[in-house]
């Protein structure tokens, strides 16, 4: 194995596993499929635009004809999707190994979800929420599985205002807002990997941020889509992060992975740390009850 210069190569044969990576047509979540699909494990590309998703699956197959890829659609904007989504899963399928909460929207102008929420909370965190809880049977009933968070270093900026969830009252900040989003993803991590212990279950919750990556997420923000090519690196590097929190051998329930360079914006993949706020475990407490009261979706312990 390479020592500090993780990558594909490192990955062992995954055959035999089942994986769902959200938004996985294009970006961080594709090159992820890709490498999961390539690597034996059959993968579920879990997307909002199945004609995306189909592309990304005929380009998978055009690298790996036996790879055993599929299509599934799934809407983290809209509950309802999310439900039906978890639901046709588990009647085609006995076991899920990983599931990696990829998908994300970063600075769009001001809208909401389906149910009503400010749409990079409801997407980034509401829909994963919602969804990781109602696939928890399966996963508790496959050994070893894990549950990947992919969150940003954009987390540093998040501070969610509880009184104002979804901007209404606030002018409104899609950076601000996006970190909101990311952070909340560290505080899911960290309340349901302590409740996944305190039950006694091993399946783990991981999380990771790919650094500063080039991908279709920027098309919102024209800074910095001009200063990708000065800074980003290639998505095949970003994607590493991810992948080492999937299938790292050392890696544990709580633990967060970045890139190892200069601010981690970029390198191979290593345990970083996140910043001090969202590691208040008073705060993601809050967080997992709001969540659980806005979406309906309750966690059985």
């Amino acid at each position: 194995m390479k020592k500090n210069k993780w990558d594909i190569e490192n990955i062992s044969d995954q055959n035999g596993k089942t994986i769902i990576v959200t938004g996985s047509s294009s970006g961080i979540g594709f090159e992820a499929a890709r490498v999961l699909a390539l690597k034996n494990a059959e993968v579920i590309i879990a997307v909002r635009n199945s004609i995306k998703g189909e592309k990304a699956l005929e380009k998978i197959i055009s690298e790996k004809k036996d790879a055993k890829v599929k299509v599934m659609h799934l809407d983290l904007a809209d509950l309802k999707s999310v439900g039906i989504f978890a639901d046709e899963f588990k009647k085609k399928n006995t076991k899920l190994d990983i599931l990696i909460n990829n998908a994300g929207v970063m600075v769009p102008p001001y809208s909401k979800t389906s149910d009503g929420f400010e749409l990079q909370m409801g997407t980034n965190h509401f829909g994963h929420f919602a969804l990781t809880l109602q696939l928890l049977d399966i996963l508790n009933n496959t050994k070893g599985s894990r549950i990947v968070n992919v969150s940003s270093m954009a987390h540093k900026y998040g501070n969610i205002d509880f009184d104002d969830l979804n901007w209404e009252k606030r002018k409104y900040k899609p950076m601000r807002s996006y970190g909101d989003s990311k952070i909340a993803n560290l505080y899911f991590t960290s309340e349901l990997s302590k409740k996944l212990k305190e039950k006694g279950t091993d399946t783990k919750v991981t999380s990771a941020h790919p650094g500063w990556t080039a991908t279709d997420l920027q098309r919102h923000n024209s800074a910095a889509e001009f200063l990708n090519g000065f800074f980003a690196q290639k998505v095949n590097m970003g994607a590493l992060p991810t992948l080492y929190a999937a299938i790292g051998e050392d890696a544990e329930s709580g633990d967060f992975f970045g890139p190892s360079g200069f601010m981690e914006i970029k390198g191979y993949p290593k345990k970083v740390s996140p910043n001090k706020l969202s590691r208040d475990k008073i705060i993601a407490k809050k967080l997992w009850e709001v969540s659980e009261k806005v979406t309906g979706v309750k966690y059985k312990a």
